[in-house]
Order: structure tokens, then sequence, then C-alpha cells
């Protein structure tokens, strides 16, 4: 068995692939201090052989003395909501958090693999975004302790394969979407679902005409695992997202649908300095791993939204049979 050391285990895309690295014959070191990710996510995985949960913060050292044969570092708030009210613990976690967990690495002889985001192309001049666009970010602006701090950890990691030659690998996350989501954490697609299943008026920021591009979460996880176990992956940095793009606008309409809602679509203030198109060019992506997403946005909808309305129910008494979807909270 090999080991694996994810940070940022409890969160969203985190518990996802500590499931898959388990379901695949690893031992999974899960790291988290759990002020964005939730112990819930990973309730079903503790008591499996060759799982260990440690509740630990990756910008001190982390006192692993087991085996480490692949780090992937994920660990960073991620939603504009946790990033701005948490802006000093987001940018250190980037920097100082990327830097132990490369010495970790380095120390342990492991191969390291970086989840940086597409948000390091800021309010991108250049349509879809490769990974050869250099990106248009103010680097003052109220997202910059996310943006710069990304931005910082990719050049710290590039720095560990040209000082040590370790093996590193980056990928750049684009919009993700699934099951473990935070229903409060502030991003379009969570926002959207439960809005949609309590009723509410379903807020779209801007005048919606702004795009976007979701991928599945599952698929994700495939490139994830490409990435980090695929030779031709060394050294790389490569996007990770879906090239199928759509007004955020169009995204509220789908959304009610799939929840059978009817929610009315309300326009709020425009955030600061929110991107206008987020798409990626994935051709690194098929050429090097032959990756791309499988699932369709009907069939992730679907499944996102069963998700959350299973855990909303819980927690807001919402409607559980077919027939009584659409119409809010009992």
């Amino acid at each position: 068995m090999l080991t694996a050391i994810v940070t940022g285990g409890a969160g969203f895309i985190g518990s996802h692939l500590c499931q898959r690295l388990l379901d695949e014959g690893h031992e999974v070191v899960c790291v988290d201090n759990l002020s964005t990710g939730a112990r819930q996510n990973i309730w079903h995985l503790e008591g499996r052989p060759g799982f260990t949960f440690l509740e630990a913060d990756t910008r001190l050292p982390l006192g692993w003395a087991g085996n480490v044969d692949y780090v992937f570092h994920l660990a960073s708030p991620a939603s504009p909501a946790a990033y701005l009210r948490m802006p000093i613990e987001t940018a250190t976690v980037n920097a100082l958090g990327t830097h132990q967990m490369l010495e970790l690495a380095y120390r342990r002889g492991a191969r390291f693999l970086l989840a940086s985001t597409s948000e390091v192309y800021g309010e991108p001049l250049r349509h879809p975004q490769r990974e050869d666009y250099w990106g248009n970010v103010n680097s003052i602006g109220p997202r910059s302790c996310y943006d710069e701090g990304k931005r910082f950890a990719e050049a710290l990691t590039i720095s560990y394969q040209r000082s040590y030659g370790l093996d590193v690998r980056i990928v750049r996350i684009f919009n993700t979407y699934g099951p473990h989501s935070d229903p409060e954490d502030g991003r379009m697609v969570p926002n959207f679902i439960r809005q949609a299943l309590l009723g509410a008026p379903i807020t779209v920021f801007g005048d919606g005409r702004q795009t976007r591009s979701l991928c599945f979460v599952s698929d994700l996880l495939d490139g994830l695992m490409l990435t980090m176990f695929s030779p031709a992956a060394r050294g790389e940095v490569i996007n990770l997202g879906c090239p199928e793009e759509h007004a955020v606008r169009e995204y509220a309409l789908l959304i009610r649908e799939a929840c059978a809602s009817n929610s009315e679509i309300q326009l709020g203030p425009a955030r600061e300095e929110e991107p206008t198109r987020r798409c990626p060019d994935i051709s690194k992506a098929r050429e090097l791993l032959g990756w791309e997403p499988a699932t369709s946005l009907a069939a992730g909808l679907e499944a996102t939204v069963s998700w959350f309305r299973e855990r909303l129910f819980v927690r807001e008494g919402l409607p559980q049979t077919a027939a009584d979807r659409g119409k809010g909270p009992l």
C-alpha cells in the first residue's frame, strides 16, 4: 500500500478524493483544521482500514511519522465568502502551508500535487484560458488573498522542482460542483440549489451575463488521479474543468428546473472584481492524460440536487416527495 496525504481532506473536493484513494487501495492521511471543511464529509470514511484523520493546520509542521508517497495539497478556503472572511488565513495557508507540504514531500521523497485555481487568471483578457496565459490579476484587490496566494503557491512549487528536482504537478481547477458542497459557502451552484429548494428568490449577482463552466466532481477526481499518477504530468501545469460555457442566468434557470422550484430569479449588485468570463482550454489535459469531463450537466445537477435535498430536508424540513417539490419548507 502507498500512502497519500490529502490536505483539506474534509472539504468538498478533498473528501471525495480521500474516498477515491481508499477505494483504489491507498492508505490515506486526511489533514484538515476544519476552518471550512466539515467532519461530516468524512464520517463514512472513519473506521475504514487505511484511513487516518489529523486535525491540523498545514501552516505548521505536520508531525506525521508514517510513510508518505504522495501529497495532494488542497488546503485553502476556496469560496469568496470564506476567503473574504479569512483573508490572512487564506494567504498564509497558500504560502506557509504550501511550504510545509513541499518540505514534507522533499524530505520523504514523495510526489507533490498542488491544487491551484482558475482564479490565477483573474479577469482574463484571453478566452478560453490556456495554461500559458499569465493572467490579469489585481495584487491588492479584495480577492488577492486567494488569487495571489495560489499564484505564489505555484511559484514555490515550481521552485522546489527547479532547485531540488522534486516531482511536482500543478492543476488549475475551474468551477466544480457536486455532493459535499457546503450549502452556505456562497458559490453559484450551492447558492442557487439551496435557494430553489427553500422556495427563496434565486439571487444572480450582476446582470447574469457573466459566464462559467461547471465540472462535476467525479470528473475532476479522474483528472486529479491521472495528473498525480501519470509520468507525463511531471512538472506540468494543467487546467482541469469543463469547456462547456453558459451564462450565470442560464444556470439559474437550469437549476430552478432541476429543483422543480417556482423561485423567482432576482438580480443583485455585482460582486467586486468578479470575472466576467471563465472557461478552460483543456487541450493539454486531453493530450497528456486522455482526460475530459464525461458527466452531462443534466446528470450532474440531478445528483447534486438530490444530495442537497436530503441534506436540507434534515436541516430545514423540506418536502420529502416528488409531488411536494417546489413548495418550499413544510
